[in-house]
């Protein structure tokens, strides 16, 4: 069996193991025998009982989840490791990012069309928190509307006073706040396209003061090659990535089309189908290789806070794990998720650690990893030793901690609210 095959089997090993697993190897003419070696990560206070993030240590925060049975608030995991901090150099494309999708669409946000905003959330912080807590790639709607862009979370590819968030320069304002206080970090912005102004979003972007951090599409790899190592780029200043659903927008302002770039699995419910992972029928099929980055849609079609926990948990990293095969054992570089700070414990953020680690040093997770050393040569501890975003704390905005107490969500108020919105959807279509 040739050496490039055991590594493939290897890492379909550890996704589908319920348990994380290192190998001890013994290898003699490229043909290897694993004894696999059972290690846990722990992280203190993990699932602990809270009452208050303040209860919990750096990284976590204090909520629960209710469909899984845990009612009871405990300490669970709310930002992500950075992998470039423990293994750095390599082409950007060995590595896998967090990504929400509708980065914007956040609940609590301000009202500044009218009196009601009809459409779904997705998320429950801002922007710039979303980046302090590891996410590094948006995904953002943008629309004309009243003479600017916006991001809307609309249909029918109009924006409406009901559907409406905010103008998109305000989280582009977010974005290079974000790039210009840490000068070695990446993001990629995937943008829904719906403007049709002329140079529009080349100007949107220029006035946000994004274009110095640009990633010109005339260096990005068009035939499946590797991308510039991280370092490079960040040497450049290449580091904000630009992808845009419109062909035309490539030619015409240089903004890379996202499906000449990237791979993708089909969005919304299909995506979280257990066992299928197809293409979205803009993107080439998962196997190709004239494409060296690999999207992974994880969110359901219609977003329900009440059950991001449990569907951010177990069922997330199973999905993973059948991305990775039906991509020919490629693993996802962006993953995109609803609600991405709800879990029933470590979440999406403990999911990109094992996809990091078995990916660039082939150990069951990222904090394991050893710079300079062997692939597979992995850390022996089993205390996470994380290298989070330097902040205090998860300085989480939104709804799953409230003060003074962990959130205790009613499925009932929120099937109403549901229910609301998606009666009143269908009535404007209609009515339209």
């Amino acid at each position: 069996m040739k050496k490039s095959l055991h590594v493939d089997v290897y890492l379909l090993l550890l996704f589908i193991s319920p348990t994380f697993f290192l190998p001890t190897s013994a290898c003699s003419n490229g043909d290897c025998q694993f004894d696999l070696l059972i290690v846990t990560f722990e992280t203190e206070q993990l699932l602990e009982s809270c009452s208050a993030s303040t209860d919990c240590s750096v990284g976590l925060y204090c909520g629960n989840c209710p469909p899984v049975g845990k009612n009871q608030p405990f300490c669970i995991r709310g930002q992500a490791d950075i992998p470039t901090k423990i293994i750095d150099g390599l082409p950007f494309n060995k590595y896998s990012w967090l990504v929400t999708h509708n980065a914007f669409s956040i609940v609590g946000a301000p009202l500044l069309t009218g009196p009601q905003r009809i459409t779904f959330y997705n998320q429950e912080d801002s922007v710039t928190n979303q980046l302090r807590n590891g996410v590094r790639g948006l995904m953002l709607d943008m629309y004309d509307f009243e003479n600017d862009i916006w991001l809307c979370h609309s249909f029918r590819g109009k924006c409406y006073n009901i559907t409406a968030f905010q103008p998109a320069i305000n989280t582009l304002r977010e974005v290079e706040a974000f790039l210009r206080s840490n000068p070695s970090e990446i993001v990629t912005i995937i943008i829904e396209d719906y403007v049709h102004k002329s140079k529009g979003l080349t100007k949107l972007f220029t006035n946000a003061g994004l274009d110095k951090y640009w990633f010109p599409v005339s260096k990005m790899p068009k035939k499946g090659e590797d991308w510039p190592t991280v370092t490079n780029m960040a040497q450049d200043n290449h580091r904000l990535l630009v992808f845009t659903s419109d062909s035309s927008k490539e030619a015409a302002e240089g903004i890379a089309y996202q499906w000449r770039y990237i791979l993708e699995n089909e969005p919304g419910d299909p995506g979280v189908q257990q066992g299928s992972c197809s293409n979205r029928k803009e993107s080439k099929a998962l196997t190709s290789k004239s494409a060296s980055l690999f999207l992974q849609n994880y969110f359901t079609t219609i977003p329900v806070q009440a059950e991001a926990c449990k569907e951010n948990s177990a069922p997330l990293m199973d999905m993973v794990a059948t991305c990775y095969k039906a991509a020919g054992n490629s693993m996802p570089n962006f993953l995109a998720v609803n609600f991405y700070m709800r879990s029933d414990g470590g979440g999406v953020f403990d999911d990109l650690d094992r996809m990091n680690g078995q990916t660039l040093c082939g150990c069951a997770s990222v904090t394991a990893c050893q710079a300079g050393k062997p692939f597979g040569a992995c850390r022996n501890n089993e205390i996470r030793n994380s290298t989070s975003p330097t902040s205090p704390a998860v300085s989480f905005s939104g709804n799953v901690q409230l003060t003074g107490s962990a959130s205790r969500i009613n499925h009932t108020s929120l099937l109403v609210v549901y229910g609301y919105y998606f009666f009143s959807i269908l009535l404007v279509l209609y009515l339209k």
